[in-house]
């Protein structure tokens, strides 16, 4: 669900880069593919081998990526909320969502 909802995002900015108009084709072309490049380092960051040892990093990623929704964020035990929130407002400036 995280994963899909990651997808659709990055693919709804692709559409949105290859229809911008004020651009030449070539500009869209290399927009797409820093775009592209940017996003597939977030995937791997959110997605990328992910265990028991590395959990809290992959969820604090995917909270700062926009991807965990309140409402799924609610179903984990206070304490791991607490460290997700403190990891996240140290992660913030460094992330683009």
């Amino acid at each position: 669900m995280l994963l899909e909802r990651f997808c659709k995002r990055v693919l709804a900015d692709i559409i949105e880069a290859a229809n911008g108009n004020a651009q030449t084709y070539h500009e869209r072309y290399l927009q797409i593919f820093q775009l592209m490049q940017e996003r597939n380092d977030d995937l791997a960051l959110a997605f990328d081998d992910i265990r028991r040892s590395n959990a809290i990093q992959k969820l604090t990623a995917m909270r700062v990526l926009g991807l965990l929704i309140d409402d799924e964020f609610m179903r984990f035990r206070p304490e791991t909320r607490s460290l997700i929130d403190e990891l996240v407002s140290i992660a913030k400036p460094d992330f683009r969502p």
